[in-house]
């Protein structure tokens, strides 16, 4: 087994990726400017966006020269740390700093560096966390029996379920659900056998149908429950979700608009600023953006942009194959599992294939937070290429 040179190899092709996503994403917000710039807090956000863009370069530029395998040593800190700024925002502290947005306590804001959402940083911090884990079970265990399978899967989903809860709580449900796929994805290749997975799958399954079996059947009942709890807004996205038409002036606001948004663009769009119908609907500088692109360029543009995202998950994929060490490849699967999961549920809420819930569409999207999170999980992936040895013959 021989090893081959690897000092100059960076994925470039990632990268370029990662561009496209950014072009696309600056043009939107520049597009819709002149309605930005009508609120004050609004004005100029094509040039934040960029600049955030930068920062998140940088980031991603310190990643590639870092060896990813250090991680691991500083894998509970991060973890700790995310879970740490969970439980401030859970008491509000310190007060003044910890913050409401569209009433969720999901904010620490700083006189001069801004916001900070921790929910976006947790995501990369527990997928690095995970995998960690992972690592250090299967290299204590090597043979997989039921027991200790069982055991590893315990550990990962109460290892998950802890930020969660506290996510649960602001609540930011959207987050909850980003965290959830990727415990999934990770858990497919953690080695635990599928007849695990298959029974537990199958009964989480089984319970899903069984509350919208319920909720069907027994509306009342079930929205009296969720009242009496404090998650009066999980009725609405769910009343929205399955009857659109007669929640459209509530829950399905969103929805009905953004469907309707999309569909004027039909196969070519209105053209650059042709905007009608996205400018009605809230937030569509961040969670409702594809709705602006649809508009302009229609089932076209829609489809190269969903496109990019196919060629980004593909290269996340082929990275995740090519590297020999399973942290690194538990890494790059919860990555994969963020991307996949936001970008799928960002465009299924839009077209009534899910719940409406608050996650931005990944590179797209207004936000510091999480444009600097996508930038952190992609030069992971461009640190694990980088570092990545190649061999000319394979270890037997």
């Amino acid at each position: 087994m021989f090893e081959q040179n690897n000092k100059s190899k960076i994925d470039y092709a990632l990268i370029l990726i990662v561009i496209l996503l950014a072009i696309i994403s600056v043009f939107t917000l520049y597009t819709l400017n002149p309605y930005l710039n009508q609120n004050p807090l609004y004005q100029n956000m094509y040039l934040k966006q960029i600049v955030w863009y930068i920062a998140g370069s940088m980031i991603a530029a310190v990643m590639i020269v870092f060896d990813y395998d250090r991680l691991r040593q500083v894998s509970i800190i991060l973890y700790g740390l995310g879970v740490l700024s969970l439980v401030m925002l859970y008491f509000h502290f310190p007060p003044g700093i910890a913050t409401t947005v569209n009433g969720a306590w999901g904010w620490f804001k700083f006189p001069i560096i801004g916001t900070l959402q921790p929910a976006e940083f947790i995501k990369v911090f527990l997928l690095i966390f995970l995998a960690h884990l992972m690592a250090i079970h299967n290299e204590k265990y090597p043979e997989h029996t039921i027991k200790m399978d069982l055991w590893l899967l315990a550990k990962m989903v109460i290892t998950a379920l802890i930020p969660m809860a506290f996510l649960a709580q602001q609540p930011d449900y959207g987050a909850v659900l980003v965290l959830g796929a990727i415990t999934i994805c990770m858990i497919l290749v953690s080695g635990i056998k599928w007849r695990i997975i298959l029974v537990i799958g199958g009964s989480i399954f089984i319970g899903f149908v069984a509350m919208i079996y319920l909720y069907l059947h027994y509306t009342d009942a079930v929205n009296q429950f969720f009242y009496d709890n404090g998650m009066s807004h999980i009725v609405s996205r769910f009343q929205g979700w399955l009857t659109p038409d007669e929640f459209a002036q509530d829950g399905a606001y969103q929805v009905v608009r953004a469907m309707l948004t999309i569909g004027s663009g039909q196969l070519i769009g209105k053209g650059i600023g042709g905007f009608e119908m996205t400018t009605r609907i809230p937030e569509y500088h961040t969670d409702i953006i594809f709705s602006a692109i649809a508009e302009q360029f229609g089932f076209f543009g829609s489809s190269i942009l969903i496109l990019v995202y196919f060629l980004l998950i593909y290269r996340l994929i082929f990275i995740a194959l090519k590297c020999k060490d399973p942290f690194a490849t538990y890494m790059i699967t919860g990555i994969i599992g963020l991307f996949t999961y936001q970008v799928f549920q960002n465009i299924g809420m839009l077209v009534q294939l899910l719940p409406v819930t608050g996650l931005p569409l990944p590179f797209i999207s207004y936000g510091g937070n999480s444009i600097l999170t996508y930038m952190l999980a992609i030069g992971i992936a461009l640190s694990v290429y980088y570092h990545t040895k190649d061999y000319m013959f394979d270890e037997s």
